[in-house]
């Protein structure tokens, strides 16, 4: 398998993952003015266990900052990702 890319799926309010023309992960989002909202994150179990989500994370948090917007995290992964990675923490907001 060839190395999955990072795509952000406007038309889905998605950030994806994909291989070999599959999509094979995702984060689902919300915009709301300046803030995005993060709502859930989903990596196929036959893709599991690969770092999958953390990338989608940092790809999605990397492109809302760049942005210059803030993030809204209610899905869990990526509250939990944000905690352990401070470099999105000035990003965040409650």
């Amino acid at each position: 398998m060839s190395e999955p890319e990072l795509v952000k799926n406007d038309d889905e309010n998605r950030y994806e993952l994909r291989a070999e023309g599959e999509r094979i992960g995702f984060i689902d989002w919300v915009r709301d003015g300046h803030i995005v909202e993060l709502t859930h994150t989903e990596v196929d179990p036959a893709h599991g266990g690969k770092g999958y989500a953390a990338m989608l994370a940092d790809f999605a948090l990397a492109d809302i900052r760049d942005a210059g917007l803030n993030v809204k995290a209610t899905c869990s992964f990526v509250a939990r990702h944000i905690e352990n990675n401070p470099e999105f923490g000035s990003i965040h907001v409650a």
